[in-house]
């Protein structure tokens, strides 16, 4: 093992048995783990965040096969480069199964074109496609391929998998064994849980760690809490504005709202925000949250948000944060009522699906003179001239008589 490789790199497991976490797919009793170890491997897509072990499956796979295995990157491969994979594949004299396993890093990145040139190759065998990306596959994959394979979803690695990782990287010899390294499991654990299950930036934190500190009297390495905490400065955010992670915050964000979780609500702003969220984009949110889920049992929210979305975009960040907050927390503890949206949604449908009739003559407009003469606001009582300013008279179409869409619910005072 070439030492000057970064740590990561040399801790990538070459076999099953040295690859950790992941054990909902690759249990010894999961049909992931079983086909690879009989090396019947269909075409798949390993879906999970950066760091989780995708790579280092695939190369575990091109360990054990008897195919002929390459690996491109979706970022610098083309079209042509799916071409020449295939023709070396049926080449018989290079590869005498007329197959191969052609792993696909960020295949995410190929365009349909891209991803249409691969599929008949993947449809006739010819290629066993292992497709790695970090982002929603039913989202960014042609869906031919999604059907021609098996998804399968990592998720990021548990501090305890990270841990092991890490004393191991300690133990071995394509490690840092060499190091005469000094570390408490505490401190080796604080570098586990501030990674946020990705062990590339565990491993390399370490590394850093390791190779800026000097050597003590005692001939030791010693990494203090200060040494890792300033080697790993930041805790990773789990979270891509451009990305899957995206969509999940955004919904977790509002369901928490609508659910009347302060706590929660702040927590996924905090999360979009030290994520680069556009903070307009959130107050948009907001607004309408207030409009659809808070709506008549206090239409007091919609004021409010419209009013922090109007000062966000003024004031900008690092300020508009407190707005925000203040904004998401007034709609999550405010009662809910989704009653007006309801009734828009219904009487939409009924407008661009039913006969719903004529407007009544007596409340129609007649600007012109002459035209009363023809029923056009003849009748027409107005509320004012009532007591409480309210008169029974008709409203709705013949054809829509009778139809409630507002049904006031018992959170509107």
């Amino acid at each position: 093992m070439d030492l000057s490789k970064p740590l990561a790199y040399r801790m990538r497991p070459k076999t099953l048995e040295e690859y950790v976490g992941q054990e909902h797919i690759l249990g010894k009793d999961k049909i992931l783990y079983r086909t690879i170890k009989a090396d019947r491997l269909s075409s798949i897509i390993l879906w999970g965040p950066p760091g989780c072990g995708k790579t280092s499956l695939g190369r575990v796979i091109s360990e054990t096969t008897k195919y002929k295995f390459t690996k491109i990157n979706a970022v610098t491969s083309g079209v042509s480069d799916i071409k020449k994979v295939v023709e070396e594949a049926k080449n018989v004299f290079l590869n005498p199964t007329g197959k191969c396993i052609l792993f696909i890093d960020e295949i995410h990145r190929f365009n349909k074109l891209q991803q249409d040139a691969l599929l008949p190759f993947v449809e006739d065998g010819t290629v066993i496609l292992i497709g790695a990306t970090t982002e929603n596959p039913y989202f960014e994959v042609n869906k031919a391929l999604i059907s021609r394979s098996m998804v399968f979803k990592l998720e990021p690695l548990t501090v305890e998998n990270i841990y092991t990782i890490l004393k191991m990287s300690l133990e071995r010899e394509d490690g840092l064994k060499s190091f005469n390294i000094k570390i408490e499991d505490e401190t080796l654990r604080k570098i586990a849980e501030v990674s946020n299950g990705d062990v590339r930036t565990a491993l390399n934190g370490l590394e850093v760690a390791v190779l800026t500190t000097k050597v003590d009297d005692n001939g030791f390495v010693n990494i203090t809490n200060e040494i890792a905490k300033d080697s790993v400065r930041n805790r990773k955010a789990v979270f891509d504005k451009n990305g899957d992670s995206h969509y999940d915050n955004i919904s977790a964000f509002i369901k928490s709202m609508r659910g009347s979780d302060p706590d929660a609500a702040i927590f996924y702003l905090a999360r979009a925000l030290n994520g680069g969220e556009d903070p307009v984009f959130l107050a948009r949110r907001i607004v309408i949250l207030a409009a659809e889920d808070v709506g008549m049992a206090n239409p007091q929210a919609l004021v409010v948000a419209t009013s922090a979305m109007q000062a966000v975009t003024m004031v900008g960040m690092p300020e508009a944060r407190i707005i925000l907050a203040e904004a998401a927390v007034y709609v999550a503890t405010s009662k809910k009522s989704n009653a007006s949206y309801l009734a828009i949604n219904k009487a939409l449908e009924d407008v661009s699906t039913k006969d719903t009739g004529e407007i009544p003559m007596h409340i129609r407009n007649a600007p012109a003179e002459g035209m009363e003469q023809f029923g056009y606001s003849k009748g027409y009582k107005y509320p004012h001239d009532y007591p409480g300013h309210i008169v029974e008279q008709q409203y709705l179409p013949d054809k829509m008589l009778g139809t409630k869409y507002y049904i006031k619910d018992d959170t509107v005072d």
